[in-house]
């Protein structure tokens, strides 16, 4: 069986995650919002200086309780989640799944977010570090430039030592913000780590045949087409190829015309009332198509279920900020849907969907509820939907679980226009 960093959603169907180590605190970590060096950065939290596409829709609540907000959440997410590695100079971000102490899904996220909290937090760039650091010392058994998926809580890499796409794309992403925000004069040269990076994934997690991301370096690996012609909608991080247009590792213009290429058929030949992508898509040398039950991870891969959720969220950032009609038009779709699907309320989403738009889950979650927030600014009618998704968002307590909380972070920043390219 194959692994992935992803089958850290497939655990959401039991419900969300317990945090562990109630007793640790602030203070222990040694991580508390006052404490810590500050470290100059040239675009600081709140200064909004990254353009959004004149049509991308902005929350009504305003831009200063927009980052007030998101800063505030922040301050919880890094209480329960930003936690040190096994050696003093490392940070990791605590995931808690099942075998997995640590993906390096959840490393790249928390790459993110602290390039983009730098000037709210002193500490950001010491995490950013300390959590580069941490994803450098656990290196792929395939491709040491790319890091291995999981490790345990004493730091040993475990469950097939090999990588995921998603947490490689947005390690390079972030360390190139990073150089953006920081330079690459000081401990870290950020620029040569992306290019290392990069390099790695176009060796390792680009198919040269269709151009599309894979699975995970594993994936050329295997004699089975089944799995070297997959690809996870989640991964289809359609800023990201944006901002990497131009670097010698790939062609990364026709990487990203082969992702919105393979979205349009997706949703039009499976998906024509809703727009949804499926977890996985296989057959993508031939004729695309949804993946089978228990195609890698659960009942539901070919379903919009607990990877996909995120498909809002990559779609539409790229679409915010860049305002191609393409991501426009393929984020708007899944938008449209399902503010009608709920009557406006987001109280009325579900976690997880057929691609003809039926429920497979009675309740609700913010894994699924926060990416549609991003896919509403992108929504020429969306302007209601997202004042309503913010406050419904805003409003809901910590889940202390870590994908949920997480993923609403990486919301807000993309609403309240604190999200960064490089």
């Amino acid at each position: 069986m194959f692994m992935s960093s992803s089958m850290v959603c497939s655990s959401r169907r039991t419900g969300v995650l317990k945090r562990v180590m109630q007793g640790l605190t602030l203070t222990l970590l040694g991580i508390a919002g006052t404490a810590g060096t500050a470290h100059a950065q040239n675009h600081p939290f709140g200064s909004h200086h990254q353009a959004y596409h004149t049509s991308a829709l902005r929350v009504s609540a305003g831009e200063a309780a927009a980052d007030k907000a998101t800063s505030d959440f922040y301050w919880q997410w890094k209480s329960r989640y930003v936690e040190p590695g096994c050696q003093p100079d490392e940070y990791r971000i605590r995931a808690s799944t099942g075998e997995a102490h640590v993906v390096s899904e959840g490393q790249g996220y928390g790459m993110l977010i602290s390039v983009m909290i730098a000037g709210q937090d002193p500490q950001a760039r010491a995490i950013f570090d300390g959590l580069h650091r941490y994803s450098r010392r656990h290196p792929s058994q395939n491709n040491p430039d790319l890091m291995a998926w999981a490790q345990d809580d004493s730091c040993r890499d475990v469950l097939d030592h090999d990588s995921a796409t998603d947490g490689d794309l947005d390690i390079a992403y972030a360390l190139l913000l990073a150089h953006e925000q920081w330079g690459s004069g000081g401990a870290i040269d950020y620029a040569s780590e992306a290019t290392r990076v990069l390099d790695a994934i176009a060796e390792s997690n680009i198919n040269p045949t269709t151009r599309l991301v894979n699975l995970g370096d594993w994936a050329p690996l295997t004699d089975d087409p089944t799995y070297s012609y997959a690809t996870r909608s989640s991964d289809w991080m359609l800023g990201h190829f944006r901002s990497f247009i131009g670097h010698p590792s790939a062609d990364w213009s026709r990487i990203l015309t082969a992702h919105q290429t393979l979205i349009e058929t997706m949703q039009s030949r499976y998906a024509s009332s809703t727009g949804l992508l499926p977890d996985f898509i296989i057959n993508t040398n031939t004729t695309p198509r949804p993946a089978f039950a228990e195609f890698l991870e659960a009942p539901h891969d070919g379903s919009y279920s607990w990877n996909a959720s995120r498909v809002p969220w990559r779609l539409g950032i790229d679409a915010a900020i860049s305002g191609d009609t393409r991501s426009r038009s393929a984020v708007s779709r899944i938008s449209s849907w399902i503010r009608g699907k709920t009557g406006g309320n987001p109280s009325n989403i579900r976690a997880g969907y057929t691609l003809d738009g039926r429920a497979i889950e009675p309740y609700n979650d913010m894994v699924f509820m926060a990416p549609f927030a991003v896919a509403a600014t992108a929504d020429s009618g969306g302007q209601a939907w997202l004042d309503s998704l913010w406050s419904q968002i805003v409003s809901t307590a910590p889940t202390e679980d870590y994908y949920g909380d997480t993923l609403k972070l990486l919301s807000m920043l993309c609403v309240s226009r604190n999200w960064m390219t490089p």
